[in-house]
């Protein structure tokens, strides 16, 4: 009888959600706002796995990980924490949960801000993941486009096959995409053994592979080393491992997907939950003030302590000019 190999889900909680500012802050990011249901989505992201993996693990960084913790606790759900004391990208983080595990244990890595729906499909998705990794391949979802979306990468595939990746398309060519038919989204989703990642990181990018090693090993419960952390190349698990490695599959996936990584993304999923809008399709978030709109269509109006933001829903992809901006001349209101 096949033995049966330990499935961790690893959650990946690092992002600030820039482009949902001012709702997302660095003391509160998007994925800890309790804003679906009265959840946030980073609860919904552990409930979601919760049946298919033995462990749950959590790779967070020194400035949120108190909010993982404190949901963690709440759920009374036991984990393994691992800590990064500064940010060096998905392969550094992915890294640091493979070298934490046995290498034949599968890793089902997701981002912890991400809306999924139509679970039957997720767990079929999921099943056919786990059965491709389990045979020593390297697993990407692919989401199945809706729309020509500007706001996500792409996989070119042939069957589960891929062929290319393609960074965020321009409007020409996501209808392209989408025209041609065998283009799904790139859900920044994995499923893999933990050793045939780390085989692969080694053979693509040695110096990542041996300084996140350095850093894994000299860790104190969890918490890793800041100078040890510095001296990791910052690098996607995209352009390390995925572009590269010749055992990568793709399993197309039809559940309801979205990153949630912009306020269009946030509107077109409040008015399916039946949040209200106006008769020209204007709403409101965060107060429950009275607010009229005047001459105004599809408008969204953001509303917090210290900061309010108006914008078009088209425009919603240029909410990170702000960030920026308020990065270089007004940091607070970033916090």
């Amino acid at each position: 009888m096949e033995k049966k190999h330990s499935i961790t889900h690893v959650i990946l909680t690092g992002g600030v959600g820039s482009r949902l500012w001012p709702l997302s802050r660095k003391s509160q990011p998007k994925q800890y706002l309790d804003l679906f249901d009265g959840k946030s989505l980073f609860e919904m992201t552990v409930e979601r796995n919760r049946n298919v993996a033995d462990r749950i693990m959590v790779v967070g960084n020194i400035d949120n990980c108190h909010l993982s913790r404190k949901v963690m606790e709440k759920s009374n759900t036991p984990y393994v924490d691992i800590i990064e004391s500064t940010p060096r990208n998905t392969a550094a983080a992915i890294a640091f949960a493979a070298f934490a595990s046995d290498p034949d244990d599968i890793l089902i890595v997701t981002p912890s801000d991400h809306i999924i729906d139509e679970m039957k499909n997720y767990d079929l998705a999921i099943q056919e993941a786990v059965d491709k990794a389990s045979k020593g391949y390297i697993v990407t979802f692919g989401i199945v486009p809706t729309k020509p979306e500007i706001g996500y990468g792409y996989i070119e595939r042939k069957g589960d096959d891929v062929i290319s990746f393609r960074e965020k398309p321009n409007q020409v060519t996501a209808k392209d995409f989408i025209a041609k038919g065998n283009f799904l989204w790139n859900s920044g989703m994995f499923c893999f053994k933990a050793g045939v990642f780390l085989e692969e990181l080694k053979s693509f990018k040695p110096e990542v592979y041996e300084k996140s090693k350095i850093a894994w090993e000299n860790n104190t419960n969890g918490n890793l080393d800041l100078e040890l952390s510095l001296e990791i190349p910052s690098i996607s698990i995209d352009y390390a491992v995925m572009e590269r490695s010749k055992k990568i599959k793709v399993v197309p996936s039809t559940f309801i997907w979205s990153d949630l990584g912009s306020f269009e993304s946030v509107y077109d999923y409040l008015v399916s939950m039946g949040h209200p809008v106006d008769k020209n399709g204007n709403m409101v978030i965060g107060t429950n003030n009275y607010t009229a709109f005047v001459g105004l269509k599809n408008t969204i109006f953001v509303y917090t302590d210290t900061a309010n933001l108006i914008l078009h829903k088209d425009s919603s992809q240029d909410v990170k000019n702000i960030y920026n901006e308020l990065e270089r001349e007004n940091p607070d209101l970033l916090n």
